[in-house]
Parts: structure tokens; C-alpha cells; sequence
């Protein structure tokens, strides 16, 4: 793992052995609500011979220190300072869940500091429950264990939902809580027209936290974006169909132009 400071804390990242290739294209990977760079496993062991990656733990995730945001947008400032810090130009941000959230909120802040934008499993607008809210306080292994369940589509269900229920554990429930209220207070359907940079949504055909319309509107609505629906998969699709997902979105990294001082 390497770390950078941001604001004072460390932020730890997995990254590639030796550091970063000038030949190559670099991708970011942003986890969702109570998760960490290890979302990305699948990504990073398929993907880091042919990319530079940076699998990011957001503030008080994972390895990383601090106590989380309950903005997306905060949370856009703090990957805006780690690029800046790391020095890496124009990635490609890939983002789940919150982590599209992020994307989003980045490709309109900082438009200029992104190659491209993978928003996975997001919307303009994520409302969250208020049983989870209200459960992530008052009964929270329980409703982690809920979120676990519907994050994975049935047939995945009893491979995935325990681990993932067990990671999201380690997680301070208030950061978690945080997460999911950053995702309930967005609304970015105004904005949404606004983004210029090139733009593939990729969502799990049975993902039952952020259903694919709402994907469908992020590509009815940025212009000249591109959707990927997996099939096989709920929300955590990179998760349960790594295979299809790895190999869109390295066509779609391939396909982007290369990044010249």
C-alpha cells in the first residue's frame, strides 16, 4: 500500500509495484458507502499489468484515517488534493455507488483534471431508505447485513452477501452513516448536462440499490455517454461478474486517447 496526505491525514492507496508507468493509462477506483480499495480486488488483479491504478480508501476507510464525509462533494475535494498530491493527470475516475457519485461530482467541479468518468451503480439523485439510516445507528448489524443482502443479486447471494456484510463491519457505523447520507442529500439533475468529459456507466442488470434506469438517465443526459448494463449481477457488479465488467471497461480505458504533457 502507498499513502499520500491529504488535509492532514493519510490516505492509503494500492498501487502498482514500482509506481507508475508513463506509457500506460491510469485508472482510479472509488469505492462505495463503508467500503475500501479491497471492492477492487477483481479490477486491480486483472487490470495492473496493463494500467497504472490507484484503488483509493476514502477518509476513515480501510487503512485510511479521518471521519469520512456526509457531501459527496467534500468528498470530490479530497480525490481532487490526492491527484494533485500524487501527481497523477487526467485518470480515468471509476467510482460505485457513492464512488459515482464522486465521479460525477468530479467531472463537474474539476472537468478539466479527469481523462474520463466510470460512474458504477449511481444516478443524479440515490435516495436511501430511512429504516437504513435510522438502522445504521440503532441496529446495525442488522441492517448491514440487509444492505449486504440487496446489494447482491439473489443467485450471488449466499457467495458474496457474508463477505460483503463482514467488510463493511470494519467500518465505524457513523462513517457509514455519513456515506449513505451523502448519497440521500444528492441532487445533481440540473448539473447533469453539464458534463463534457467521455463517459461510460456500467450498472448490474439486477441491481436493486441503484436500478439501471437510473444509469439510463445519466446516458440519456451526458452527452455522448455510453451505458454497459452485466448481466448476471446486482449492485456490486464488479464483484459478482468481474470477467464481462474487467473487460469493458479496459475496451473503454483502451479506447480513450492517450494523455500528452
Amino acid at each position: 500500500m502507498s499513502e499520500a496526505t491529504v488535509n492532514g491525514r493519510r490516505l492509503f492507496y494500492w498501487g502498482n509495484d514500482g509506481g507508475f508507468s508513463a506509457d500506460r493509462k491510469t485508472i482510479i477506483f472509488i469505492h462505495g458507502s463503508g467500503g475500501s480499495h479491497e471492492d477492487w480486488n477483481n479490477q486491480i488483479l486483472a487490470l495492473k499489468n496493463d494500467f497504472n491504478i490507484a484503488a483509493i480508501d476514502l477518509p476513515g476507510h480501510g487503512q485510511s484515517e479521518g471521519n469520512g464525509e456526509s457531501e459527496v462533494f467534500a468528498y470530490v475535494e479530497i480525490i481532487e488534493k490526492f491527484l494533485k498530491t500524487a501527481g497523477i493527470r487526467k485518470p480515468v475516475l471509476v467510482g460505485h455507488s457513492l464512488g459515482a457519485a464522486i465521479c460525477l461530482g468530479f467531472a463537474l467541479r474539476y472537468s478539466d483534471s479527469a481523462g474520463a468518468i466510470v460512474p458504477v451503480g449511481g444516478g443524479v439523485r440515490m435516495p436511501v431508505n430511512p429504516a437504513i439510516l435510522d438502522g445504521l445507528r440503532n441496529n446495525t448489524a442488522e441492517t448491514i447485513a440487509m444492505i449486504a443482502k440487496f446489494s447482491i443479486t439473489k443467485t450471488n447471494r449466499e457467495k458474496y452477501a457474508p463477505f460483503l456484510a463482514e467488510a463493511i463491519s470494519r467500518v465505524n457505523p457513523e462513517i457509514i452513516h455519513g456515506d449513505f447520507t451523502a448519497c440521500n442529500r444528492l441532487d445533481i439533475t440540473e448539473e447533469i448536462l453539464r458534463i463534457t468529459v467521455p463517459t461510460l456507466i456500467i450498472c448490474g442488470k439486477e441491481d436493486k440499490m441503484t436500478p439501471p434506469v437510473l444509469s439510463e438517465y445519466l446516458r440519456d443526459n451526458i452527452p455522448g455517454a455510453k451505458l454497459s448494463v452485466i448481466p448476471e449481477a446486482g449492485h456490486f457488479v464488479m464483484l459478482e461478474n468481474p470477467d464481462d465488467f474487467n473487460t469493458t471497461l479496459a475496451h473503454f480505458v483502451h479506447s480513450l486517447p492517450t494523455v500528452t504533457s
